[in-house]
């Protein structure tokens, strides 16, 4: 699912400018006198060229490794190739980097390094590494590898990342099918369960709750339609799943589109702890304390404005965050969020009404939030979107604090 930086470019960053001016025409010399002829053809492979799909495990270093990778693997030993075609790199020195990864248009590309670079980096990390031998012949490797070499060229690299749809290991799937058509078909028989795509984010980030609590609070309802066999391919595991069950069809002949499958590495058993400060015991703690001292403005009849106007500040801005992701970025999975229910940005408003004392306006906002806040908690666990259980105190603090300002102020009003 998740991007690969770019860890396997050359750093030529790091030579002074000419040096790295000359080692870049070098390099682009070099690779276009080697790959292609005085009339444009690329390279032939020879017969003991193989073309294989490489599954890496997921990793719990990092949020984007917890998903595992997927890369193709050209191997052919007759003209010296030995490469991997990576669509997971991304460069952080971009222009607007930043702002277009929260507006949805981040590039990201195609990059071909030497494999055994990418092999060791995976096992340094202990991630497993899985290969598949594609059941090509001759012909078909070679139009395979010059859509890969097409797709490598400058103006080819870079596409649009998407969470679920257009990523590194769909990309592995949608270059078959741009190669060969129809001949391929995935069986997806072997799913026998029903999860959607939130479901399924959840299976790989169990030891990494932060990052599923952030996915969860910014990507909507799109996260929670059912995962069809196609779509759980946007996972590396199920690339691999999906193409032992995939076949193709030569000439009237369906075969197995994997010949054969090898285990070049497989990751140490080593117990993975989770971190103490969950969301869960984090955000139950935060609402005990709002508890309390809702219980002590209430024996002493005043209101703690400092606790209030923090907290539906927070809630409000997190709420703004949320309805601009939905609103104004190309984030599909951000659209139809329903956290904006208890992240409700209108709480920037009751903040300046309770900043400004302006009574009334606070007993009607915090009259009509209690309403909607009342709604929200009723219907948490029935809603379309799954909401994360662990922001549920968190709403409920909300809640009850909107409750006792409400009810606060109408007294003083009367």
């Amino acid at each position: 699912m998740t991007p690969e930086s770019g860890t396997f470019d050359f750093e030529v960053r790091q030579l002074p400018c000419y040096l790295a001016g000359m080692l870049r025409y070098f390099l682009l010399i070099t690779c276009g006198l080697f790959f292609y002829s005085g009339h444009g053809q690329a390279v032939q492979l020879s017969p003991q060229a193989e073309i294989r799909v490489v599954t890496c495990g997921p990793g719990q270093n990092e949020l984007y490794s917890a998903f595992g990778h997927s890369a193709y693997r050209v191997s052919d030993p007759a003209q010296g190739i030995e490469f991997i075609y990576n669509y997971g790199v991304f460069d952080f020195d971009q222009p607007y980097f930043y702002l277009n990864f929260a507006r949805g248009h981040l590039n990201y590309k195609l990059s071909r390094h030497e494999y055994s670079r990418f092999r060791d980096y995976y096992i340094y990390l202990d991630r497993f590494i899985h290969e598949q031998i594609l059941n090509l012949n001759a012909e078909e490797k070679q139009q395979l590898f010059e859509f890969l070499e097409w797709n490598n060229l400058p103006e080819n690299q870079y596409y649009f990342y998407d969470y679920f749809y257009d990523n590194c290991a769909t990309r592995i799937r949608d270059a078959l099918t741009t190669v060969f058509g129809d001949k391929i078909a995935f069986d997806g028989s072997y799913i026998t369960h029903q999860k959607s795509i939130r479901d399924l984010t959840d299976d790989y980030l169990q030891y990494q709750p932060w990052g599923d609590l952030g996915i969860d609070i910014c990507l909507g309802l799109p996260m929670d339609i059912e995962a069809t066999p196609y779509v759980h391919m946007f996972l590396p595991d199920y690339i691999e799943s999906g193409f032992n069950h995939a076949t193709l069809n030569r000439d009237g002949e369906i075969l197995p589109l994997v010949r054969d499958v090898e285990i070049i590495y497989s990751s140490t058993e080593t117990a993975i702890a989770k971190p103490f400060l969950t969301p869960t015991l984090v955000f139950w703690a935060v609402f005990a304390a709002i508890l309390m001292i809702t219980f002590f403005d209430y024996r002493n009849q005043r209101i703690t404005k400092p606790l209030d106007l923090i907290l539906f500040t927070v809630l409000g801005l997190l709420g703004l965050l949320l309805f601009l992701l939905w609103t104004v970025t190309d984030h599909r999975a951000a659209a139809d969020n329903l956290n904006v229910l208890w992240a409700f940005p209108l709480h920037l408003a009751g903040v300046v009404f309770l900043w400004r004392r302006k009574n009334k306006l606070i007993v009607k906002y915090f009259g009509f939030y209690t309403l909607l806040g009342s709604l929200t908690i009723l219907g948490w666990f029935f809603l379309p979107q799954h909401l994360h259980a662990a922001l549920f105190p968190l709403a409920l603090g909300a809640l009850l604090r909107s409750v006792f300002i409400y009810r606060h102020y109408k007294v003083s009003e009367a």
